[in-house]
Protein backbone atom coordinates (compact mmCIF):
# COMPACT_ATOMS: atom_id res chain seq x y z
CA UNK A 1 0.00 0.00 0.00
CA UNK A 2 1.13 3.52 -0.79
CA UNK A 3 0.11 6.76 0.84
CA UNK A 4 -1.74 8.86 -1.72
CA UNK A 5 -3.12 12.36 -1.93
CA UNK A 6 -6.71 11.60 -2.95
CA UNK A 7 -8.49 14.96 -2.79
CA UNK A 8 -6.01 17.83 -2.95
CA UNK A 9 -8.75 20.43 -3.32
CA UNK A 10 -10.20 19.41 0.06
CA UNK A 11 -7.02 20.31 1.98
CA UNK A 12 -7.57 23.31 4.26
CA UNK A 13 -4.01 23.47 5.53
CA UNK A 14 -4.79 22.25 9.05
CA UNK A 15 -1.53 20.26 9.21
CA UNK A 16 -3.17 17.46 11.19
CA UNK A 17 -1.35 14.96 8.96
CA UNK A 18 1.96 16.59 9.82
CA UNK A 19 1.27 16.58 13.56
CA UNK A 20 0.22 12.92 13.37
CA UNK A 21 3.39 11.93 11.50
CA UNK A 22 5.59 13.73 13.99
CA UNK A 23 3.66 12.25 16.92
CA UNK A 24 4.06 8.75 15.46
CA UNK A 25 7.78 9.31 15.92
CA UNK A 26 7.28 10.41 19.56
CA UNK A 27 7.92 14.05 18.77
CA UNK A 28 5.66 16.97 19.65
CA UNK A 29 5.16 19.68 17.06
CA UNK A 30 6.09 19.38 13.41
CA UNK A 31 9.85 18.83 13.52
CA UNK A 32 9.79 15.14 12.57
CA UNK A 33 6.95 15.20 10.03
CA UNK A 34 7.74 13.32 6.81
CA UNK A 35 4.81 15.02 5.08
CA UNK A 36 4.32 18.72 4.38
CA UNK A 37 1.34 20.97 3.73
CA UNK A 38 2.18 24.08 1.75
CA UNK A 39 0.08 27.05 0.72
CA UNK A 40 -0.44 27.72 -2.96
CA UNK A 41 -2.17 30.99 -2.18
CA UNK A 42 -3.90 30.55 1.16
CA UNK A 43 -7.60 29.94 1.59
CA UNK A 44 -8.38 31.51 -1.76
CA UNK A 45 -6.09 29.30 -3.86
CA UNK A 46 -5.70 26.37 -1.48
CA UNK A 47 -2.98 24.10 -0.24
CA UNK A 48 -0.93 21.22 -1.52
CA UNK A 49 0.27 18.13 0.28
CA UNK A 50 3.87 17.15 -0.35
CA UNK A 51 4.59 13.49 0.37
CA UNK A 52 6.71 10.76 -1.19
CA UNK A 53 4.83 9.30 -4.14
CA UNK A 54 6.67 5.95 -3.86
CA UNK A 55 8.36 6.07 -7.25
CA UNK A 56 8.90 2.70 -8.87
CA UNK A 57 12.42 3.74 -9.85
CA UNK A 58 13.26 6.38 -7.20
CA UNK A 59 15.78 9.01 -8.33
CA UNK A 60 16.69 9.66 -4.69
CA UNK A 61 18.05 6.12 -4.32
CA UNK A 62 20.02 6.36 -7.56
CA UNK A 63 22.04 9.36 -6.37
CA UNK A 64 22.82 8.10 -2.87
CA UNK A 65 26.60 7.55 -2.75
CA UNK A 66 26.38 5.11 0.19
CA UNK A 67 23.29 3.13 -0.84
CA UNK A 68 21.53 4.33 2.31
CA UNK A 69 18.24 4.45 0.41
CA UNK A 70 16.95 1.03 -0.53
CA UNK A 71 14.11 0.90 -3.08
CA UNK A 72 11.06 -0.90 -1.68
CA UNK A 73 9.31 -3.77 -3.45
CA UNK A 74 6.15 -1.67 -3.75
CA UNK A 75 7.97 1.54 -4.60
CA UNK A 76 9.44 4.25 -2.45
CA UNK A 77 12.53 3.84 -0.32
CA UNK A 78 13.71 2.87 3.13
CA UNK A 79 16.50 4.85 4.76
CA UNK A 80 19.35 3.10 6.54
CA UNK A 81 20.42 5.82 8.97
CA UNK A 82 23.74 4.09 9.68
CA UNK A 83 24.78 4.33 6.02
CA UNK A 84 23.51 7.90 5.47
CA UNK A 85 26.23 10.57 5.48
CA UNK A 86 23.83 13.51 5.22
CA UNK A 87 25.05 14.70 1.82
CA UNK A 88 21.59 15.85 0.68
CA UNK A 89 21.83 14.41 -2.83
CA UNK A 90 18.57 12.51 -2.27
CA UNK A 91 16.74 15.72 -1.38
CA UNK A 92 18.08 17.43 -4.48
CA UNK A 93 17.07 14.48 -6.68
CA UNK A 94 13.45 14.26 -5.50
CA UNK A 95 11.35 15.63 -8.34
CA UNK A 96 8.51 16.81 -6.08
CA UNK A 97 10.44 17.98 -3.02
CA UNK A 98 9.09 15.21 -0.80
CA UNK A 99 12.33 14.56 1.06
CA UNK A 100 12.33 16.76 4.13
CA UNK A 101 15.41 17.39 6.23
CA UNK A 102 16.09 16.83 9.93
CA UNK A 103 18.53 19.57 10.90
CA UNK A 104 19.23 17.90 14.25
CA UNK A 105 20.52 14.65 12.76
CA UNK A 106 21.47 16.13 9.37
CA UNK A 107 19.58 13.26 7.71
CA UNK A 108 16.61 13.06 5.35
CA UNK A 109 13.08 12.38 6.54
CA UNK A 110 11.09 10.32 4.04
CA UNK A 111 7.54 9.00 4.31
CA UNK A 112 7.45 5.23 4.86
CA UNK A 113 3.79 4.94 3.77
CA UNK A 114 2.61 3.64 7.14
CA UNK A 115 -0.73 5.40 6.72
CA UNK A 116 -0.80 6.78 10.27
CA UNK A 117 -1.57 10.29 9.00
CA UNK A 118 -4.63 9.06 7.07
CA UNK A 119 -6.56 8.59 10.30
CA UNK A 120 -5.98 12.19 11.32
CA UNK A 121 -6.93 13.98 8.11
CA UNK A 122 -10.40 15.40 8.86
CA UNK A 123 -11.22 16.03 5.19
CA UNK A 124 -10.10 12.69 3.74
CA UNK A 125 -7.40 14.29 1.62
CA UNK A 126 -5.11 11.32 2.25
CA UNK A 127 -5.62 7.60 1.81
CA UNK A 128 -3.84 4.34 1.14
CA UNK A 129 -3.92 2.88 -2.36
CA UNK A 130 -2.74 -0.37 -3.82
CA UNK A 131 0.22 -0.06 -6.15
CA UNK A 132 -1.69 -0.08 -9.44
CA UNK A 133 -4.14 2.72 -8.65
CA UNK A 134 -6.81 0.70 -6.84
CA UNK A 135 -9.35 2.44 -4.61
CA UNK A 136 -8.11 3.69 -1.26
CA UNK A 137 -8.60 1.77 1.96
CA UNK A 138 -11.54 2.99 4.02
CA UNK A 139 -10.74 4.36 7.44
Amino acid sequence: MRLAVLETERCVGCQCCMFACSRRQDEAGLTKACIAVKSVGGMRRGFTVIVCRACDNPPCAKVCPTNALEPGKDGGVRLDMKKCIGCGHCQDACLIGAILWDDTTNKPMICIHCGYCVNFCPHKVLGLKKKEGAAHVKR
